[in-house]
């Protein structure tokens, strides 16, 4: 199937490693231009190297370091992938899940950081790249399984995501009209180096694995290719009739409709 991905410009952040690399491999290897951004200028110029030999080479990929948080960032991305491929065709706005713990134990710190960084940050990118992108664009945004229901031990991740996903849906109806869509993604037990850190809390990663497989209907943790795949999809052309969707990745995971 062919994906029409072919010389499209996505920017894709926190594509340093996890998802947003995944997804940036997926983008890359089918042809698209990739602006990958990241917080530490090595592990973006490995990205950025990995990127280009499985496209079209380093004239495809261009890399930038960039905080989400920063306020400058958003404005940052879409000028960057502008004035590199003279265009901008959608963005997956991905960033590091937030301190893990309870609600009543968080402090206010780790709120108001992860505030700036998984939502108002999320925003401010999505906002930029909506005042760019033409009919046919799209903002994708990685969420959490915690969108639909809470995840023991994540506190601030179940406060900030279902948050971000209604605003998301908002943003969809908003840019309809304009052609442009709006998707989230809701990965649950992905092996990445965030899953085996949460599985790794507990003392026992092999048991903290085994108990969360238990709980999937395929019975294991997805892979990032896996998450790539549908991103890529839900990115691209052939998804052209999805918006405002908010698209498990999860092996069955989440019980609900």
């Amino acid at each position: 199937m062919d994906l029409g991905l072919q010389h499209k410009v996505y920017v894709v952040t926190g594509a340093t490693r996890g998802l947003g690399l995944a997804t940036a491999r997926e983008l890359a290897a089918d042809g698209a231009r990739v602006l990958v951004t990241g917080r530490g200028a090595a592990a973006v110029d490995a990205a950025v190297a990995e990127l280009a030999a499985l496209g079209d080479g380093p004239d495809a990929v261009r890399g930038l370091v960039a905080d989400n948080a920063d306020p400058g960032t958003a404005e940052r991305l879409v000028t960057a992938a502008v004035e590199r491929f003279g265009r901008l065709d959608g963005i997956l706005i991905s960033v590091g899940g937030p301190q893990a713990g309870p609600v009543a134990t968080a402090p206010e710190d780790a709120w108001r950081d992860a505030f700036e960084s998984v939502f108002l940050g999320a925003l401010r990118i999505a906002r930029a790249a909506a005042a760019t992108l033409g009919e046919g664009g799209v903002i994708g945004f990685v969420l959490s399984g915690s969108v639909r229901q809470p995840i023991p031990g994540l506190g601030i991740s179940n406060g900030l995501r279902p948050g971000l996903a209604m605003a998301a849906k908002s943003l969809a109806d908003e840019l309809g009209p304009r052609g442009i869509r709006v998707v989230g993604l809701l990965p649950a037990r992905i092996d990445t180096d965030r899953v085996r850190e949460l599985d790794a809390l507990g003392g026992d990663p092999e048991a903290s694995r085994a108990h969360h497989s238990a709980a999937i209907p395929l019975g294991r943790y997805g892979t990032p290719e896996e998450f790539g795949k549908v991103a890529a999809f839900l990115l691209s052309p052939a998804a052209s009739y999805l918006t405002g969707v908010m698209v498990p990745v999860d092996g069955g995971a989440l019980r609900g409709l």
